[in-house]
This record gives C-alpha cells, sequence and structure tokens, in this order.
C-alpha cells in the first residue's frame, strides 16, 4: 500500500523539519500538512489543509479527501505555554490524541506517530541516567498529559491493536523555525539573540543540566521508529531519546568559540521549577537495542550546525530585502 501520510501540527517547531523530510522520502504528493492556521497561497509549500485536530468531523473529511493512512500527531501546547492555559492544554493535548486513535480503531488509518515527552518525569523521577521504565510522577499540565497519553496509547494498542509509536523527546533544538513555548527552548533562542544582539538573558540558571537533542537527530529517530518491522517496537507508550545533556553555562562557552564576545545572563522565572523537576540525562538503551537508535550530534557538533545555519539564513534574508 502506498503510504499517504498527514501531519497535524506542520507549523511547529518539529513539524516543519519533519514535513520537509516526509516528501523527500515518499514524494510531496503524498505528505499532506495541516495546522490550525488558515496559510495563504504563497505561504504554501506542497499539499496543505487548515485543521484543528479537536473537530473529528473535520478531521474525518481530510483524511478520508486525501486518503491518508499515517498520521503524525504533533498538535500540542508546549511546557510553559500550558501552565498559562491549563484548561486548553488538557483539551488540546487529550482530545487530539483521541480523535487520532479513534480513527485507527475504526480502521480508518494503519498507523500513528504520538511524541511524548522528558515531561512525564517529576521531581521524584531519578535524575541522572532516568531508566525507560521508572518513578512518574510529573508536575505540569503538560507532562500530565503526555503521562496519560502513553497510558492511552498503550491502551488502543493492547484493546484495539492500534499501531500507534511514541518517543520521548528531550530538548529540541533546531533553526528553521522559531522556538514554540517549551522550558528548553531557551537553547534555541539563544542562538537567535547571540547572532543578532550579541547577548542573551537566560531564564533558567547558568548550572541548570537537561537533556537536549539536535532536530535533525529527532527528525532521524521519528522517520527510523516509523519505518522499524512492528515486532522491533517492544514498548508502546514512549521510548526513552537522548541526544546530549548540558547547562545554559556549558552551551554559553561553546557558543564563545564562535563569538568570543558574547554575554548571558540569568533571571530564572517559573520555568526553572518546571526544569528543576525534570533529568539531567536520559539511558535510551532500549531504543538502541529495539529498533538500532544512534545520535549523530553532541553539543559541539550542533552549536556549529547552528551558526551555520543561522549565519547563512540571516544572509539570505538580508540579500532578499534589499
Amino acid at each position: 500500500m502506498r503510504k499517504k501520510i498527514l501531519v497535524i501540527g506542520s507549523q511547529g517547531q518539529i513539524g516543519v523539519e519533519l514535513v520537509e523530510r516526509l516528501r523527500q522520502l515518499n514524494g510531496a504528493e503524498n505528505v499532506i500538512a495541516s495546522d490550525v492556521k488558515d496559510l495563504k497561497k504563497n505561504e504554501q509549500t506542497g499539499i496543505y489543509e487548515s485543521l484543528n485536530v479537536l473537530d473529528p468531523k473535520r478531521l474525518h473529511e481530510v483524511v478520508k479527501t486525501h486518503q491518508i493512512n499515517e498520521i503524525y500527531l504533533l498538535a500540542a501546547l508546549l511546557s510553559a505555554t500550558a501552565e498559562k492555559n491549563p484548561a486548553f492544554a488538557w483539551e488540546l493535548n487529550m482530545n487530539g490524541l483521541f480523535n487520532v486513535l479513534n480513527l485507527a480503531k475504526e480502521g480508518l488509518i494503519s498507523k500513528i506517530y504520538w511524541p511524548s515527552s522528558i515531561a512525564v518525569f517529576g521531581p521524584t523521577t531519578p535524575k541522572i541516567n532516568t531508566p525507560q521504565y521508572t518513578v512518574m510522577e510529573p508536575n505540569t499540565v503538560y507532562g500530565i498529559s503526555k503521562q496519560a497519553g502513553e497510558r492511552w496509547c498503550e491502551y488502543y494498542v493492547k484493546k484495539f491493536n492500534v499501531d500507534v509509536r511514541s518517543l520521548r523527546y528531550p530538548g529540541l533544538i533546531g533553526w528553521k523555525s522559531e522556538p514554540g513555548g517549551g522550558t528548553t527552548d531557551y537553547a534555541v533562542q539563544i542562538f537567535h539573540d547571540a547572532i543578532h544582539r550579541g547577548n542573551f538573558e537566560c531564564f533558567l540558571s547558568e548550572n541548570t543540566v537537561l537533556p537536549m537533542m539536535y532536530m535533525q537527530d529527532a527528525i532521524k529517530a521519528t522517520v527510523e521508529i516509523m519505518q522499524a518491522d512492528p515486532e522491533k517496537i517492544k514498548i508502546r507508550s514512549g521510548y526513552n531519546l537522548s541526544g546530549c545533556s548540558f547547562s545554559p553555562k556549558e552551551i554559553s562557552d561553546e557558543i564563545r568559540n564562535f563569538i568570543p564576545e558574547f554575554k548571558i545572563t540569568y533571571k530564572p522565572d517559573f520555568r526553572q521549577g518546571i526544569a528543576d523537576s525534570w533529568p539531567q540525562s536520559i539511558d535510551d538503551s532500549r531504543s538502541k537495542i529495539d529498533w538500532g537508535w544512534k545520535p549523530d550530534f553532541g553539543l559541539k557538533e550542533l552549536t556549529a550546525e547552528m551558526f551555520t545555519n543561522l549565519r547563512s539564513k540571516k544572509i539570505k534574508k538580508t540579500t532578499f530585502l534589499n
């Protein structure tokens, strides 16, 4: 059967790059991007549908129109944003998932990708080399919704034989889209501010170590887990996934290799409490054993990639405007 893929939440941090990669692999005509935004024609590349995942009738319509058989559900309210609007975060993060799971239950689609997060862990979780199976007592709306989502994914697999696959993403760092409202997004904004301003005010303290991953690795992992044979996917809640771990101080030191005069100041806000409840490093050995996961980027490599691409992006933009 030919793959016909729908990406929900295609305009977000992950979605922008995932759509691009999926179109390279499957053909642009076989990957439909969708988001709540009503994009103008000159803003679109490839097939695009305006879609609110909370509208099951519209979702069903898009799936039937394009004969979709795989869905990547990326639409969600992230950690920091969710704390400002808990009721809507719960509605979007949970009911959106149910709407997609039920399509598979009804036999309308055959495979689902749904991202989980290190936010499923909490202050009682072991922080160093956090195991796949461990204490999970999240204290954020985002984390609670992701933990509940993991349990529901497992339930639909066991009860209705739905093929749903999931990764617990760490903080993601990419250059093709703006930060999306997450606690780890300081590690994206810091590059923009370093290039454009030469300084950065960080909302986390200097020694707050968190698990991070370059976006190219995250896209690679997402594609690989979806391409893996079903019998290799032993965990149907969410696989631990790791790239590298670092603190704001450590990433600022790397940035000074490119901008020696770069300055960083620290003004922790409510996001510090969220970061303090999360792991510092992740044990992703089950991902490596079950479906062959291996990251390509450490802190040094991702820093070099961010500078190369953001500076190139800046030059292209300036040339266009002139």
